[in-house]
């Protein structure tokens, strides 16, 4: 069943196309697997294979287009009639004659859409280079555009029962960073380490079950705390080095990352103690700064300002909305927490800020993921902001 009720879905739909007639679009073929099921509630493991969803300005439903043996799979997950329902044979798949874009084209051309203006998700994971070339190849008299990120931007002000399952993602992650600090300790292994988080990830709370997150555990230790994003091996923890974690609890494809950084040993360095400790103050302060009305850069300027007395520069962007997501990343492509982004901040946006430093000895990481209220923000999740020592 779909997680949403059908009026939701067509609150969202009627927002995009608003979206759609200010950027002079007819048609949004929409590819991202979070957008399509943002729209219409899909969800399955075949964004491996090529699927969309269509959304017209003469059609009040989207149209769910994909291969025949996931077909049923939009119809257990979405309110979609069955009309709207349409599935290519699985000689489309991985084919060197034909593509599954001949079929989304061959549908576009049924409905009498092929002439208006098209928008297409050029910069989305699984919106490929031959993709475009099919549909611009069968589709000579329509005009094609760029509609990457416009259901992105659609997204990023979340409903109440968007923020509810944000907040039992929330509850995950605590379970899944105890879990973490639990196993992680000098002698074990790091995939052991990991396969228990991953665990706790599924396994969730209560009666509400865990959703396979779109990143994989995080887990740098050692000489890897100088980067952010590398994941485990067979490695055994050493006495006296840091671990970066980060993780996130997922429901229903929303998420709530948390990270935390654990030393195992009574005495961390020098360096990662004063780097801890105006981080986490830094973050501190910027979180006490965030409401709505202010812009994502007047975030960014509080963290700087902040942090100025130190000789602490991080060079990264400080955030970025989240929501629903799947693989490969849970950041929405919209808001980041940077200079230059003028976004004005709104009640129910949800963001995840993660000031990670990574020196070329020591890395620090920590974070915050928070929805913005009437007058401020609170956390996803209650979780101690300190640097663990084990």
């Amino acid at each position: 069943m779909p997680v949403f009720d059908q009026a939701e879905y067509k609150e969202r739909v009627k927002k995009t196309k608003e979206a759609m007639q200010a950027k002079g679009i007819d048609l949004l073929v929409v590819s991202q697997p979070a957008n399509m099921n943002y729209l219409t509630g899909y969800d399955g493991w075949s964004f491996y294979v090529h699927q969309c969803v269509l959304v017209s300005l003469n059609q009040d439903e989207p149209m769910w287009l994909g291969r025949g043996m996931d077909a049923n799979g939009a119809r257990i997950t979405t309110h979609l009639s069955e009309d709207n329902i349409r599935e290519y044979a699985d000689n489309y798949v991985h084919s060197t004659v034909r593509h599954p874009m001949n079929f989304v084209a061959d549908v576009i051309k049924e409905k009498g859409w092929e002439k208006g203006t098209i928008g297409v998700e050029m910069d989305q994971f699984y919106f490929t280079h031959r993709s475009y070339v099919e549909l611009e190849k069968d589709l000579p008299n329509a005009k094609f555009v760029d509609g990457n990120v416009l259901v992105n931007w659609v997204r990023v002000v979340k409903s109440e029962k968007e923020i509810e399952l944000m907040k039992l993602a929330g509850k995950i992650a605590v379970n899944v960073m105890d879990t973490a600090i639990s196993n992680i300790n000098v002698g074990v292994r790091e995939c052991d380490a990991a396969a228990e988080i991953v665990r706790a990830e599924y396994k969730g709370v209560g009666e509400y079950a865990g959703d396979y997150p779109a990143i994989v555990p995080l887990m740098m230790a050692g000489e890897a705390t100088k980067t952010p994003h590398l994941t485990w091996s067979e490695k055994v923890y050493q006495p006296d080095e840091a671990v970066l974690l980060e993780l996130t609890g997922a429901y229903r494809h929303y998420h709530a990352p948390i990270a935390r950084t654990i030393f195992l040993g009574q005495n961390p360095p020098t360096l990662m103690k004063d780097t801890a400790e105006v981080v986490m103050d830094g973050l501190q302060k910027t979180l006490d700064f965030i409401k709505p009305g202010i812009t994502a850069e007047d975030v960014e300027a509080k963290w700087r300002e902040a942090i100025s007395h130190s000789t602490i520069v991080k060079e990264s962007r400080l955030g970025y909305s989240i929501g629903v997501n799947y693989p490969p990343d849970w950041g929405e492509q919209t808001i980041s927490l940077r200079p230059g982004d003028k976004t004005v901040l709104k009640k129910n946006m949800a963001l995840h800020l993660i000031p990670g430093i990574w020196y070329e000895d020591v890395g620090f990481e920590i974070d915050a993921t928070i929805y913005l209220t009437e007058d401020g923000n609170e956390s996803f999740y209650n979780y101690p902001m300190q640097l663990f020592t084990k």
